[in-house]
């Protein structure tokens, strides 16, 4: 289809304006659909669910536009592409929301119930999709939103439980009593990796407990005391020499009055502090296993919300940190404690709520790690693996899955994919299935909910439609092309998606895992909502338009790195879409009533359009290249020099002189070459850029309803002349020199000049007699002498290039009396200078006294103006000859 266009373009560069609408014109003319077209390739991609919590941030904006350039680029390649959408239920960090705006009305799920308040959480979550997608639209996402999926929707939650069902048959999922990571302000377990570790100043305190029926006592230390009265034996090294007559002795434990044992265990460090430790099973994971080892009772001495139960005897109700203090003023008095000590150590905290992290007994549901990491290590012994970009990071995986700890996946929630599990109320006998069992009213459900990354773990695969592996789009989408995430949660999400995929569809997720850092303010620092440095897309993109932040997100950083956000390199991208508009406008302004079938390039082609089609061939092979390896800061790089230097400084200046020439076939080719050139170019541009390209495309005579279905461009062998580019890269060599030499000696371009060039030999001399007219023209000449033979005149300024020489005279370039006159008091200036900057840096008192940094900006003046003098100094002997 050949669409005829308006040619026209507004004035000034509205990024606003052209943003508008676009992406509605987009979906209406269902661009991002996959087609299914068994005659192409198909190609997928599955977004990394946003959270349904509210803003995406620049951090999802720079992710999404990474996947939308891939998607883009693969579907003008032909590609059946399939980037498919989808928001995450997010368990803890939704439910706390929606919480806490119940605790502005005062209530509480407890008054609504559970079934009501998960209602209520879905009609918040519709609320929230909805200003998603909204966001994805402000974007320009190409997202097929026919094919959208929640982590809690039908197919998904199908999902879910047949795989909870599946590991529960093979005996790795199982139920037990353990001490797990538990956060007591949302009343939660937290698998190890939501646990983020802060470094506090806290104390050692130094106890000692008496032993039974002795003077003796044994020295111990703990960073939290109020867990002692959960003790339940002290341990020391079997070779401990020291402590080898106290082994099975009883210990008093302090303010409880209980016996413990001493037990031997290799575990304990003879080294560190006495080399007897306490041990309290119920509330520190290597005390549990030194427990499980010597039989020991489990005192749980703490309840869900952080308080102290009922073990705890007189400290029962008290905030466990209420407690400490109550309970070390005790000790202190009772002459058990007898040392506190300052102590800086990493204390967990954790990463939804904040609260300090608490370890806890507690039954809950595990994944026995171990035979799913083992598959997919092996995986990465083969060529079937998954490919890591940067590939740095399949070591950061690998370590963490060779070092894996059996996951914790149950959460004490309402909000999430409920455990399929049943308890027999008078047997205790557990069922797992999917459906509940008949006799329902002997049975009670489990009351938790799955870790939001159980499901999350899945999406590759059931976001296709498994298990039904006969779905269409699970036959012909799955595996997927590429990931895009960051690598902040390597541990998170990556390694849990490729060991369920390994083991649900016996095949890797994705080919590829583009791995990107985190971006920070302008000084480094990570944004935060406590620095208040945090950076809303949606008021970069009103400032200065989607485009602008896509092309500085995408061009601001290499893969694995992070990326520094600076407000004045998104506006530099929105002044090279400004040129690349102006560029536009003058090229539609000069191709009149041009159809798609009137470009024609078979005609007789100057020396900048040969130069330029091969510098376009040059930038389609890089910039291919480059996108294709996630290079996108190379690509873009080249594509930024191309279009500013080549395309805009220099081909479009030099094809003024065709386009306003008299010849009308040089005209017209010089018009085929401009459309052909910024077609090509624009859709080059459009994975990047896909706004201002799509609009100006539509202006140019093009072939086709949009430049996002348009075809990627190809190097073209016809129109590759290394032989024109040399001689052109000659003549532009002698334009900068020429401008450069007027720039020294203060001549303005509008001053006509004489000019010799010396040639190395006659076919130099040939290709630049060939084209005199525009170095006449660009280098503004009254006579221009080119030849082998040309003797230098005495005063001139000078350049060499290759393949010649350019002298131009000085007489007629400048009034030698007003330069001299000018030099001698610009050497005064700098004299004055140099003296100044000498009598500073030779005071002993300002060297010794000021900043380091301030003297060296001095010595770095002094050399600056001393060259600048002799610089001065040179012109002006040259002057006077």
């Amino acid at each position: 289809m050949t669409e005829n266009n308006k040619q026209q373009l507004p004035p000034k560069y509205d990024h606003k304006a052209i943003e508008e609408d676009r992406y509605g014109f987009w979906l209406e003319g269902k661009y991002f659909e996959a087609t299914d077209d068994e005659k192409k390739e198909p190609f997928s991609i599955v977004i990394p669910p946003p959270n349904v919590t509210g803003k995406l941030h620049l951090g999802h904006a720079w992710d999404t536009t990474m996947q939308d350039t891939i998607s883009r680029m693969k579907r003008m390649q032909g590609y059946d592409v399939l980037w498919l959408p989808g928001m995450d239920h997010a368990g803890i960090a939704t439910q706390a929301v929606v919480e806490a705006k119940l605790r502005e009305k005062g209530k509480s799920r407890y008054d609504m119930g559970r079934e009501k308040f998960i209602e209520t959480v879905w009609e918040w979550k519709e609320e929230y999709a909805d200003f998603i997608r909204e966001q994805w639209g402000k974007l320009g996402l190409g997202l097929d939103y026919t094919r959208e999926r929640f982590t809690l929707d039908d197919g998904l939650s199908d999902a879910v439980q047949e795989v909870f069902i599946k590991l529960y048959e093979k005996g790795l999922i199982y139920r037990g009593e353990y001490i797990i990571n538990w956060d007591p302000k949302t009343k939660t377990a937290l698998s190890d990796i939501e646990v983020i570790y802060e470094e506090v100043q806290g104390k050692f305190y130094h106890m000692r407990y008496p032993i039974k029926d002795s003077d003796e006592t044994i020295e111990i230390a703990t960073t939290r005391p109020e867990t002692m009265l959960g003790d339940t034996a002290v341990a020391v090294h079997p070779d401990d020499e020291r402590y080898q007559h106290l082994i099975g002795k009883k210990v008093i434990l302090p303010i409880v009055g209980r016996e413990i044992e001493i037990v031997a265990d290799d575990y304990v460090d003879m080294e560190f502090g006495s080399g007897a430790v306490k041990i309290t099973p119920a509330h520190d994971p290597n005390d549990f296993e030194i427990g499980n080892r010597h039989n020991l009772e489990r005192v749980l001495v703490m309840n869900e919300d952080g308080t102290m139960n009922e073990n705890a005897g007189k400290y029962k109700g008290m905030d466990r940190f209420e407690c400490r203090k109550s309970i070390v003023k005790d000790l202190q008095e009772q002459g058990v404690l007898f040392e506190i000590e300052d102590h800086t150590h990493q204390v967990g905290h954790s990463e939804r709520s904040g609260a300090v992290v608490e370890p806890y007994l507690s039954t809950q549901w595990f994944v026995n790690m171990q035979p799913l990491a083992d598959a997919a290590v092996e995986l990465q012994k083969t060529d079937e693996k998954v490919n890591f970009v940067p590939n740095r990071f399949e070591n950061t995986y690998l370590h963490w899955m060779e070092n894996i700890r059996d996951w914790c996946i149950s959460r004490q929630l309402w909000w999430g994919h409920r455990i399929p599990a049943w308890y027999h109320k008078e047997t205790g006998e557990v069922y797992v299935g999917k459906e509940a069992p008949k006799d329902l009213e002997n049975w009670e459900q489990d009351k938790d909910v799955l870790d939001t990354w159980f499901s999350s773990a899945l999406w590759p695969f059931s976001t296709m439609g498994w298990p039904d592996k006969d779905s269409k789009d699970f036959k012909r989408y799955f595996p997927t092309d590429v990931l895009v995430t960051g690598y902040d949660i390597i541990f998170f999400w990556v390694a849990r998606m490729i060991f369920q995929s390994l083991e649900f569809t016996e095949e890797k997720p994705f080919k590829d895992v583009l791995i990107h850092g985190l971006i920070r303010d302008a000084e480094g620092r990570k944004m935060s909502k406590s620095l208040g440095n945090g950076v809303d897309p949606m008021e970069v993109i009103d400032k200065y338009g989607a485009d602008s932040l896509r092309y500085f997100l995408l061009t601001g950083s290499t893969p694995g790195q992070d990326i520094r956000f600076h407000w004045g390199k998104v506006e530099s991208t929105w002044n090279f879409a400004n040129k690349i508009w102006n560029a536009s406008r003058f090229a539609l302004m000069n191709m009149e009533d041009m159809a798609y079938e009137d470009i024609d390039l078979s005609g007789e082609l100057a020396l900048p359009d040969k130069w330029i089609l091969t510098r376009l061939n040059e930038t389609i092979e890089h910039v291919t290249m480059n996108t294709g390896k996630y290079e996108f800061g190379e690509a873009g790089r080249y594509l930024y020099n191309f279009i500013w230097d080549d395309f805009c400084d220099w081909y479009i200046e030099m094809a003024k002189v065709s386009l306003y020439g008299e010849d009308e076939n040089k005209k017209q080719t010089t018009r085929s070459v401009l459309a052909h050139v910024l077609d090509q170019t624009l859709r080059m541009l459009h994975p990047y850029m896909p706004f201002i390209t799509e609009e100006i495309w539509q202006q140019l005579p093009h072939k086709g309803t949009s430049i996002t279905v348009a075809s990627w461009p190809k190097v073209n062998a016809e129109y590759h002349d290394e032989a024109a580019s040399d001689q052109m890269k000659k003549i532009m060599d002698i334009i900068k020199a020429v401008r450069n030499i007027r720039a020294e000696v203060n001549t303005p371009m509008s001053k006509q000049v004489k000019m010799y060039v010396k040639t190395s030999d006659h076919s130099v001399t040939t290709q630049l007699e060939g084209n005199r007219h525009f170095i006449e023209r660009f280098c503004n000449t009254s006579e221009l002498v080119i030849g082998e033979q040309i003797e230098a005149p005495e005063q001139s300024m000078s350049a060499v290039i290759t393949g010649a020489e350019v002298f131009l005279p000085l007489e007629g370039l400048i009034d030698f009396d007003k330069e001299i006159a000018r030099l001698e008091n610009e050497l005064e200036k700098w004299n004055k200078e140099v003296a100044l900057v000498q009598k500073k840096l030779s005071n002993k008192g300002f060297v010794d006294k000021a900043p380091e940094k301030v003297v060296e900006a001095e010595r770095k003046k002094e050399v600056e103006y001393i060259e600048k003098r002799e610089m001065v100094e040179q012109r002006l002997k040259e002057l006077k000859g």
